[in-house]
């Protein structure tokens, strides 16, 4: 079977609605692809984690034919830490199962904490444990061994855009941003933190990163696509069960409808 993309995040139908949607900008097919290919033209330097030298020395040779830079090859859970610490690549493409006392997993999941780095996953294993592990350190992608070139080509640009246009206003964060909402609610984006009056509402991390999206421009609705690939990293963009569930027991939390659907499309905040 060839690489299977179970947790690959988007595809070219998502990343126009993203683009087209931001403040109701149309623009042409044509416009998007000038800009896509502007963006990955750009550097892009790959640490690869893998413990078999021969495959990690393939993948290098394949990726550096492509037009990547690779910033190093590691083995261990340990040493890919410290390679990130010192050298920031773009991406991290991870073997789960790594020599050493801790796993693939383990390294990933302290890189996306500590630095926000995307993660690629390359693994022999697709069972559910696996998979499921593999959600804490929020991976962009999940590819099948072996995999194609072209497999692992669409998941580190697919990942780069995904995540420059989730953390594009990261530097923006610094300043205060509270958005007033109904019946006297507001979300301190900052902070995040969503509170009524003097009171606090204890959200979930799902819960959190609903109104993060939904916040972002404020005034705009949200697609079901966007908030899904947002929340859950790979999950398929038609499973709606997941999202549904969410928005129930957030609106069970609250007194009053603070966000709302917009038919057919998504969900967007109300406002003061």
């Amino acid at each position: 079977m060839n690489c299977i993309h179970l947790l690959l995040l988007t595809n070219f139908k998502m990343i126009v609605s993203i683009i087209t949607n931001i403040n109701h900008i149309q623009i042409t097919i044509g416009d998007l692809m000038n800009k896509l290919m502007e963006f990955l033209q750009k550097t892009v330097e790959i640490l690869i984690v893998e413990d078999e030298m021969v495959l990690a020395i393939d993948m290098e040779s394949s990726l550096e034919e492509m037009g990547y830079e690779i910033s190093g090859i590691e083995s261990t859970a340990q040493d890919a830490i410290k390679h990130v610490n010192e050298n920031k690549p773009d991406i991290v493409i991870m073997d789960i199962n790594l020599k050493g006392y801790k796993s693939g997993l383990e390294a990933a999941k302290e890189i996306w904490q500590t630095h926000k780095i995307p993660i690629i996953f390359l693994t022999s294993y697709s069972d559910d444990l696996t998979v499921k592990k593999s959600m804490e350190s929020e991976p962009y992608a999940y590819l099948i061994k072996p995999c194609r070139e072209k497999d692992i080509d669409i998941a580190i640009k697919t990942a780069l855009h995904k995540h420059n246009y989730f953390f594009k206003n990261k530097n923006l964060m610094s300043e205060q941003i509270v958005i007033d909402l109904a019946q006297n609610y507001k979300y301190d984006r900052t902070k995040r933190v969503l509170s009524k009056g003097l009171n606090s509402i204890k959200l979930t991390g799902n819960e959190l990163k609903f109104f993060d999206i939904l916040s972002e421009n404020p005034k705009e609705s949200v697609s079901f696509e966007q908030i899904i690939s947002y929340i859950y990293r790979g999950e398929s963009l038609s499973d709606m069960g997941k999202l549904r569930t969410l928005v129930y027991r957030l609106r069970a939390k609250l007194d009053a409808e603070v966000f709302e659907n917009v038919y057919e499309f998504g969900y967007r905040l109300k406002l003061d």
